[in-house]
C-alpha cells in the first residue's frame, strides 16, 4: 500500500540519471535557442518597447522629436543580440523550468511535490509582477526625474540670454549676460538607456521572489515567523543593501525598490505564519504536537 510519502520507483543507475540530464539539457538550451532567434527577429519593436519610458519622459518635457544614438558600428546589432537573449530567456523559462521539474521530480516524495508545484507556478508570476512594476511605475518616474532635474538645471542659462534688462522701480537696468560657458544637452545613448531598463526589471523580478524564497524556507523548517519577525530591523538594513546593489546609482530608485520588496517581507511572515498553524494542526490530530511551554516547565523541573 502506498502512503503519501512514498517516493516514486526511480531506481535507474547513474548512466540512466546522465543520460537523462543530458536530455534534458538539450530541450532547454534549445528551447532557450529557438526563442532567442523569434525575439531576434521582432528585437525592434521589443527594443521600442523597453525605451517607452524614456521617451514619454523626452515627450513630457517638451522635445516633440525624441532621438537616442548609438557610437559603434556594431552597438545597435548587439543591442538587438542582448535583447533577444533576454526574452529567450523569458520566453523559454515555462520550458526549462518543466524540463528541471521533470528531473528533479522523481526524487521527491509526493507530499513534497505537491508542496513545491505551486512555488514552481508562483515565480515566474512574481517576476513578471516585479518586472511589469519596474517598467510601468519605477523606470518611468526615474527617467522623468533626471530628465527633469537636467532640464530644470539648465532653464535659467536658457532663459537669462532672453533678458535684456530688469525693470526696478521704473529705471532700467541692464542685465550683464556672460558669453561663456558651455550648453549641456541630453543626447542618449541605446545601450546605455536600455542597460538601466534591463537592470531594473531583472532587479525588481528577481526581488519579487523573496516571499517564494522565504515560504519555502519557512515550509523546509530552515525559518520561522517568530524568528522572521524578531529580524525586522535587520531585514530593513539587508533590503536596504541590496537595492543599493542591484539598481542604478540612485537613491530615488533604491527606495522604491526598498517599499516595494518590504512589504513581501511582511507577506512572507504571514504565508509562514499560516503553514506553522497548519503542521500544527495536522500534528494535533496525529497526537504527535508538542507544546513548547510545556517542554520548557519540564526543563524548569529538572533543573
Amino acid at each position: 500500500m502506498s502512503t503519501p510519502d512514498d517516493i516514486d520507483d526511480s531506481s535507474a543507475p547513474l548512466i540512466e540519471h546522465l543520460a537523462e540530464l543530458r536530455n534534458r539539457l538539450i530541450w532547454a538550451v534549445s528551447s532557450f535557442i529557438v526563442a532567442m532567434i523569434l525575439c531576434f527577429v521582432v528585437a525592434e519593436p521589443i527594443l521600442d518597447f523597453l525605451l517607452q519610458p524614456i521617451e514619454h519622459a523626452m515627450r513630457s518635457l517638451g522635445n516633440p522629436n525624441p532621438v537616442m544614438q548609438y557610437t559603434a558600428p556594431q552597438e545597435y546589432f548587439f543591442t538587438l543580440v542582448r535583447i533577444s537573449m533576454v526574452g529567450g530567456l523569458a520566453i523559454s523559462f515555462p520550458v526549462i523550468g518543466y524540463q528541471l521539474w521533470r528531473f528533479i521530480a522523481p526524487g521527491l516524495y509526493r507530499s513534497e511535490k505537491s508542496a513545491f508545484l505551486p512555488f514552481l507556478i508562483a515565480s515566474p508570476v512574481l517576476f513578471i509582477i516585479g518586472a511589469a512594476f519596474s517598467h510601468y511605475i519605477v523606470t518611468p518616474l526615474a527617467m522623468s526625474f533626471f530628465l527633469g532635474f537636467a532640464d530644470a538645471s539648465s532653464l535659467l542659462s536658457t532663459i537669462l540670454p532672453l533678458i535684456k534688462d530688469v525693470a526696478v522701480e521704473g529705471a532700467a537696468i541692464p542685465v550683464d549676460v556672460p558669453e561663456t560657458g558651455i550648453d549641456i544637452i541630453f543626447q542618449g545613448k541605446v545601450n546605455e538607456t536600455l542597460d538601466i531598463s534591463l537592470k531594473l526589471i531583472i532587479a525588481f523580478g528577481l526581488c519579487f521572489q523573496l516571499p517564494v524564497l522565504l515560504t519555502l524556507m519557512g515550509k523546509a523548517g530552515l525559518v520561522s515567523s517568530a524568528g522572521l519577525a524578531g529580524m525586522r530591523k535587520y531585514a530593513v538594513v539587508m533590503i536596504l543593501m541590496v537595492a543599493a546593489l542591484v539598481t542604478p546609482p540612485d537613491v530615488m530608485s533604491q527606495m522604491i525598490l526598498f517599499f516595494a520588496v518590504y512589504p513581501l517581507y511582511e507577506v512572507s511572515i504571514f504565508l509562514i505564519r499560516r503553514i506553522e498553524k497548519r503542521r500544527e494542526a495536522e500534528l494535533r490530530a496525529q497526537g504527535l504536537w508538542e507544546d513548547p511551554e510545556d517542554d520548557e516547565d519540564e526543563a524548569e523541573a529538572t533543573k
